[in-house]
This record gives structure tokens, sequence and C-alpha cells, in this order.
């Protein structure tokens, strides 16, 4: 059930308490900022009242020096507030985009559901780059305007309590009218302009993604129809917001003007007449804080509907929960793998994929399993992995049920090539080091160089400093391979998983890949998975063969 908005609401503001202090002296020298704004204006139009009457100068004196240092002490306070506050929510941003990533990684992959890579993308970036806005637009310029009205009050009620009191009106009107105005505009509003820009972006991400498939397969540059119609109804929803902002801007206008005049109104028969410029001007600097609310209001709004976001993929429960009552690290009595009687299905109401799997695997052994594409090959290994909770039965990794490790412990322990390698954009070093982040360059090169990758990765301009492009884009399908078989052998895990390891290779580096694999992982244990065995001596001598289709015990 999705959050209210006052939840969500409570939810960001305890994110952002252990920043309290930077936040505090954001809105301290944020007042500080606009009182030295009143404080130039009301100084500045009381001595040029005051000069009119030709006083001497040195009842001028005090007045001058106070401008000076109010229009210094403005620059500075405003250049230090904004200081403070990017800071500060830099590192918001920061901390909100590192816990969403640990929310997310223990759900990948059973955790996800159907969420595509295009929606997981708009949520950690343009969602939370919508929380950025709750604080620097919203709850920082609230606080500052709060605070203003009540000092800017108080300024006022010193001269008289009928000016204070209509200076007050007109700052409720400006500071909760105009708001509450922008936050019913953005109930109504603000959900379906999330929703279309989150949609479009998705949609956006697919097209790319898809766009080189869609060239091999005839479909030219994929369907940019249905993206320009995601776009022109964003668009629709866009031109909305900038209409109504547009009304909300001469609403601004006309609360800031009427509060001029309605302050000199009453002040005409209460005060001397020079101080009148004084509270004029006063009134109008003080809403500099003030009519910003009604634009706070509505990043309010957008930010905690992106929020829900966030907090719908934060809130769901792994598929594999840790176990907080075990220790945090088990070490296994040796590396053999049993599967018995092992049973599963990715949905309730599937037909099983694995059904009464039994299989042995001794410690230090190599088993391969065939079987036709479908079958339910890798779904052994993701349950193996713990990606997936199988149904029933058991799964002993060392004579101990799998259960009992933690699945951060299990992964350290397996080391997997799997049909699909992901690469990042960045350096072919970096995207190798992924394994083992303390590896030194001299590691990285040796495991290139056992994965029969060197010689292609030195070939490059950069060598081992080579972008590899978004996705590994700049690599063909064999040297991707290459590189995951390196990130394998570096992790130097106990238990090696090859899924279709030479699936896009050539024969003669397909040998020398099965050659390198076996030299590299003497005394492993290893499980092999294919849909096909390609006739080499290394694998001729394997100890155990297993055919397996997804039915059988």
């Amino acid at each position: 059930m999705p959050d209210t908005a006052a939840k969500t609401l409570r939810r960001v503001a305890e994110y952002m308490l252990p920043l309290w202090r930077s936040i505090a002296l954001s809105v301290l020298l944020g007042l500080l900022t606009v009182a030295s704004g009143v404080g130039l204006m009301a100084t500045s139009a009381w001595m040029i009242s005051k000069a009119g009457l030709q006083p001497s100068i040195a009842e001028l004196g005090v007045s001058v020096v106070a401008v000076r240092f109010f229009g210094i002490a403005r620059g500075v306070f405003r250049y230090l507030e904004r200081l403070v506050s990017h800071n500060t929510t830099f590192r918001l941003l920061a901390e909100w985009r590192v816990r969403f990533y640990r929310a997310i990684e223990p759900l990948a992959p059973a955790g996800l559901g159907d969420a595509s890579s295009g929606d997981l993308m708009a949520r950690i970036v343009s969602d939370v780059e919508s929380l950025q806005e709750v604080y620097l637009r919203a709850i920082s310029p609230s606080l500052v305007a709060l605070l203003t009205a009540i000092l800017v009050t108080l300024l006022f009620g010193a001269f008289d309590p009928v000016i204070a009191l209509v200076m007050l009106v007109f700052l409720f009107a400006g500071g909760v009218g105009l708001p509450l105005f922008a936050w019913l505009r953005e109930l109504y509003f603000g959900p379906a302009l999330i929703a279309h820009r989150a949609a479009f972006h998705i949609s956006l991400v697919d097209h790319i993604q898809g766009m080189a498939d869609g060239l091999v397969y005839g479909n030219g540059i994929g369907r940019p129809g249905a993206l320009h119609e995601l776009n022109r109804e964003y668009s629709v929803q866009e031109r909305h917001f900038a209409q109504s902002d547009r009304l909300q801007t001469a609403l601004g206008v006309l609360v800031v003007n009427g509060a001029a005049l309605g302050v000199l109104a009453v002040a005409i028969p209460r005060v001397d007449g020079v101080y009148l410029a004084t509270l004029a001007l006063a009134a109008i600097a003080a809403f500099e804080t003030i009519t910003p609310l009604a634009q706070a209001a509505i990043t309010l709004g957008q930010g905690l509907a992106a929020a829900q976001r966030l907090f719908e993929i934060v809130d769901t429960k792994p598929a594999i929960l840790e176990n907080g009552s075990l220790a945090p690290t088990i070490a296994p009595k040796d590396y053999g793998i049993e599967f018995k009687h092992v049973s599963f299905r990715y949905r309730p109401d599937d037909n099983p994929v694995l059904d009464n799997l039994n299989f042995t695997i001794p410690s230090g052994e190599r088993v391969v399993i065939l079987g036709e594409s479908g079958a339910g090959k890798s779904t052994i290994v993701n349950v193996l992995l713990r990606f997936h909770e199988f149904e029933s039965g058991t799964i002993l990794l060392g004579g101990r049920d799998i259960r009992v490790y933690t699945p951060s412990d299990i992964r350290q322990m397996i080391g997997v090539i799997t049909q699909r390698t992901y690469l990042f954009n960045t350096t072919v070093m970096e995207n190798i080091r992924l394994a083992r982040v303390d590896a030194s360059d001299e590691e990285v090169i040796n495991a290139a160089k056992q994965a029969c990758a060197h010689n292609f990765i030195a070939a490059m301009k950069d060598g081992y400093a080579t972008y590899v492009g978004e996705d590994g884009a700049l690599l063909s399908g064999g040297e991707r391979q290459r590189i995951a078989l390196a990130r394998v052998l570096l992790k130097n895990a106990p238990i090696v998983i090859l899924d279709e390891p030479t699936a896009n290779l050539d024969a003669i580096t397909e040998q020398s890949i099965w050659q390198s694999i076996f030299d590299a992982t003497p005394g492993r244990t290893v499980l092999i998975v294919a849909h096909r065995l390609p006739k080499t001596e290394q694998l001729n001598s394997l100890i155990h063969l297993t055919r397996y289709s997804a039915h059988s015990g």
C-alpha cells in the first residue's frame, strides 16, 4: 500500500537528520541573507526620506554605514548560504543513491519482478534528483520564510500593531494561500507528470538498448512512433504546468504589491511620514522568501511522488533474506555441491522448472550439465547462487544446508560466467577488477593472460586503460566473454560455474579458453552448463557428465 504524503515526508526528513547541523547552518545563513536585504531596503528608504528634510550630516552617518554593511553582508551571506545548502544537497543525494542501490542489490533478480532497466534508471536518476529539490527548494526555503515572517511581524509591530496585523494577513496569503493553491494543483497534475516522465524515460532507454537488435532484424531503428507519442503526452503535461505557473506568478505579484499598498495605507495616519517608505520597501523585501513558497509546494509534491516510487523499491522484501542469527561467515568443510530432490518454479501458478532434481559434484571435481535451451540449466545456477528461493528439497554446500550461509558468503565462494556479460562504461582494467577490487594491476593482467584476453587488450589504443563503452558496446561478443573469464580467474573462488562460457567464440579460441580454464582451476569444484559439448581433449576427460532436462529426477 503506498505511503501517504505525510508519512513519505517524515521518511524523507529522517534521511536528513544526520545532516541537521548543516541544514541548521543553511537556514541561519538564509535568514541572515533576507534580514540583510530587508535592512538594506528599510535603511536606504529611511536615509533618503530623512535626507529630504535636510538634517545635519551627523544624523545620517549611522544609516550610511548601515547601508554599506547590509549591502556587503547580503552578498556574503547569500554566497555562504548557497555554498552550505548545495553542499548539504549533494551529500544528501549521495546518501540517497547509495541507500537506494543497497536496497535494490539484494532484490536482484527475483525481488525486482517485472521492473525494467529503464524504470530503475528513471528512479535512481530522475526520482533521486527530484528529492534534492525537496530540501533545496521546499524544506529549507519554508523554514527561512517562517522565521522571516516572525521577525518582520515583530518589526512592524514595533511601529504599530495594526500595521503588523495587515502585514501578517498578506504574509499568510503569500505564504499559505498561494502554496495551498499550488499544492492542490500539484495533487491534480503531479502524479500524471511523474508517470508520463517515467514512461518516457523507460521507453527511451529500451529504445536505445534495443536499437542494435532492431537493425539486425530489419526493424530500422525500432519504433520511434511510440516514443514520439510518449514525448507528446509528456509535453502536454508540462504545458499545463507552465500555464498554471504564469497564473501563480501573477497572483504572487498581486500579493506583494497589495502588501506594500496595504501597509502604506494603514501606516499614513499612524506613523511619522519619514518611516512610510521604510515600511513599504521593507514589506516588499520581506516577500523575497515568501513568494517562492508556491513553487516550493509544487516541488514538494513532485518530490514526494518521486520518493514514493523510490520507497516502493526500498520496501520490497528480498526473496532471499539474510539470516541474522548466524555468524557473519561460516567456512564450509569442503566445496562439494549436492542437490537432493530440489524443485523450483518462478511463480506459484507456473509449471516447475526444476522437478525433484538430484545430482552431486564432489569437492574438487568437474561436472558438465547438458540440456536443451530452456531446460532450466541457468535456473540451477540462479538457485545455487541464492538469487531465488527453491520450493522444496535440500541443497548442500560443503555438507551443510545452503541456507546456513549468508547469500553474500555464497557469492564470495563462487565465481560465475553467465550467458550475459555485464560491462560498465569504464576501462578494461576496472571492468576486470570488479571481481576483486583490491587486486593490483599485475594481478589483473595475469588474469587476462590466463583468459587469453591480454593480446587483444594490449592491441587497443590505450591498452588496459581503454574505455569499453556503454554495456561494452566497443567489444565483440568473444572479447566480452574473455573479459568475463578474466574476472572469474581474478576472483580465485574455490567454486567455478561456467554457463555457456564459449558460446561466442570461434573454434580456435574456444580450444584455448578451455585449456586456460582447466589450467587455472586445479583442485577447484567446477560446474559447466552447456547445451552442447565441444569435442576437446579436456572436456572428454571430465570425470562426471550429467544430461539434464527440466523434469528429470
